[in-house]
């Protein structure tokens, strides 16, 4: 029987990353809305390491890249080739790259020839300023924001540059980046070598000194800007984005260690993970836990050969670095892969919020008079009072689109499901998410389903509250338990031409019985009949709910009286004592939203 071929797509976007530890295989679709978050339908590796394969393992004497190798090398990307016609990638639309392993192979023109002759792909050679600039573009595209100094670590080669990126523009060095000959596996080489030496310790002094000075010139020579070295004074330290191989498998070192001793973070995601200075220059203890655990989630042997390496790069650039060192590091996924994709995409579609663009293949029909809805909920600045400023509009974006997508399940499994979804459900594979994005918008999809968690979910919960402040954590279950009311009046997931209610809100200083607690006053407003009533379900923090039934309680009035039990003081995230604020929910009766 003859095989049928899927007709060709042009969003479908074949790629091979050539590196020094590895080659990276790829198929990523770019049709919209999604293309900003770069979703991947294939992926592959080959371990081939063309910077091993330039040695001699018994001299160690530099040498061109063996025959078979090149071989073996070309097998692959035919192979990769036919993949790609399986999936219907149009041949334009498939790239070869390779980085510093290739480019500063004796015989990378053999290598190259052989590949075009036998498969018909040309292999392009990032210089070290593209390199760089790929590696920058890469770390860009692993979060909604960037401002600080990134640095890319792979196999033969690392690069320093900084980076500010805001609304899809992207500011960057003139010099764009700064490429040492530093990767995880050049240093380990290098650090072989000063055992050998006469002086092993005055070898590797020197070394660190050459780094050391290498670092102090690139930082010189990257022209900062002063919003940057201003930030890096006033907080006490510099903001670091680290990608590549290197980073990322020191990454999950930091990761396992989180995850143990009684810690339990929560999620197993490296893109978005942020650790502060004491934990990532620990470069002692990391080591003692690379030779010594007996499996460690992602981290191969080759990179727990490698620790040692970069646990010496990340001891240099710490005592390098100005103004008191490292503050904070995120690592990021981004690599070669997604730089390539993400450098050629419009400015508008690298302006959109991942989260939002993540949760749009979910939104229900109305979502954008949802996610005004909630919008809504959240009162403008008064009083001293103001919501989060990361509770920002894409997040509540996220939330509308996201608002049903659970809501077919039954009451055990909806807060359940909703509350891993960022993880390992619909916004699992997200490329973009921050932690702490994730953490907000499964704590507000579970706020917005009735049902109970059971004692591991709900530990699972508070690990995920933990990752938030306290203020956040408080108005994620507002924004969530907004949501539940929007769902219960719109159970379709569509307005339709008449609406059946509006919101509004305002901050107040005059709530509670003795009008001295400040809080929200949440107006639900519906089609007039003949009656406004104020609820008295939220009068006193220290009544049952159920002592305080609603005079002629409507169904309405009933959805909106949940709504005001997140402001009960016995509901504050770290109870009584901890943080919230009083909601008092009024239901209005209107002719129109005007």
């Amino acid at each position: 029987m003859r095989r049928v071929h899927p007709a060709k797509n042009e969003y479908l976007v074949g790629l091979v990353d050539i590196g020094s530890n590895g080659i990276r295989f790829s198929i990523s679709d770019l049709s919209p809305p999604t293309t900003r978050i770069l979703p991947t339908i294939y992926k592959d590796r080959s371990g081939i390491s063309l910077y091993d394969a330039q040695f001699d393992p018994e001299t160690g004497d530099r040498i061109p890249i063996p025959l078979r190798v090149i071989k073996n090398v070309t097998a692959e990307l035919e192979r990769f080739s036919l993949v790609c016609h399986e999936f219907g990638v149009p041949r334009a639309n498939i790239s070869v790259v390779a980085t510093e392993a290739t480019r500063t192979a004796l015989n990378n023109k053999e290598l190259t020839q052989h590949i075009k002759a036998k498969s018909g792909l040309e292999v392009q050679m990032l210089s070290k300023e593209e390199e760089g600039n790929v590696g920058a573009m890469g770390i860009v595209s692993s979060l909604p924001t960037v401002k600080g100094l990134v640095m890319d670590l792979g196999g033969g080669s690392a690069q320093l540059t900084w980076i500010i990126s805001e609304d899809g523009m992207v500011r960057t060095s003139p010099k764009i980046a700064v490429s040492f000959p530093y990767g995880a596996a050049a240093v380990t080489k290098r650090l072989e070598d000063c055992k050998e030496s006469p002086d092993p310790e005055k070898a590797r002094e020197e070394f660190r000194q050459e780094i050391s000075q290498r670092f102090r010139e690139a930082l010189d020579s990257l022209e900062i800007p002063p919003e940057l070295t201003d930030r890096a004074r006033r907080e006490g330290g510099w903001h670091l984005y680290l990608s590549g191989g290197g980073f990322r498998g020191w990454g999950y070192l930091l990761l396992h260690e989180s995850q143990k001793h009684g810690q339990n973070y929560p999620i197993s995601i490296i893109n978005g993970f942020k650790v502060f200075n004491e934990e990532l220059t620990n470069t002692k203890r990391l080591k003692e836990v690379a030779k010594n655990a007996e499996k460690i989630f992602r981290v191969s042997d080759r990179r727990r050969y490698q620790v040692p390496a970069v646990a010496f790069l990340i001891n240099v650039l710490s005592n390098t670095l100005p103004l008191g060192g490292p503050l904070v590091a995120r690592f990021c996924q981004g690599g070669v892969r997604e730089g390539l994709l993400f450098r050629d995409l419009p400015r508008s579609v690298r302006a959109q919020d991942p989260i939002a663009v993540a949760s749009a293949p979910f939104a229900r029909p109305s979502a954008g008079d949802f996610k005004r809805l909630l919008l809504s909920a959240l009162p403008p600045p008064a009083f001293g009072m103001v919501p989060p400023e990361s509770i920002t509009s894409h997040i509540i974006e996220g939330l509308a689109n996201l608002c049903f997508q659970h809501c077919t399940l039954s009451k055990e499994l909806a807060s359940f499901s909703a509350l891993y979804c960022t993880i390992s459900g619909v916004l699992a594979s997200a490329h973009g998410l921050s932690h702490s994005s994730r953490a907000k918008i499964a704590l507000m999809l579970e706020s917005r389903y009735d049902g109970e968690l059971p004692p591991r979910e709900e530990q699972y919960k508070r690990l995920l509250e933990n990752i938030l402040t306290p203020e956040e954590v408080w108005w994620c279950r507002y924004a969530g338990t907004v949501a539940w009311l929007i769902g219960q009046i719109y159970p379709t997931g569509a307005i339709g031409s008449k609406p059946k209610l509006w919101l509004s809100a305002r901050f107040a200083d005059n709530l509670g019985k003795s009008g001295k607690r400040n809080g929200i006053e949440l107006t639900v407003s519906i089609p007039r009949s003949d009656k406004q009533v104020e609820l008295v379900g939220d009068s006193d923090d220290d009544e049952d709910e159920d002592e305080n039934p609603i005079v002629g309680r409507t169904r309405i009035e009933g959805y909106a009286k949940r709504v005001s039990k997140v402001g009960k003081r016995k509901r504050w995230v770290g109870g009584r004592e901890g943080w919230g604020m009083k909601v008092k929910v009024i239901v209005a009766e209107q002719l129109s939203m005007d």
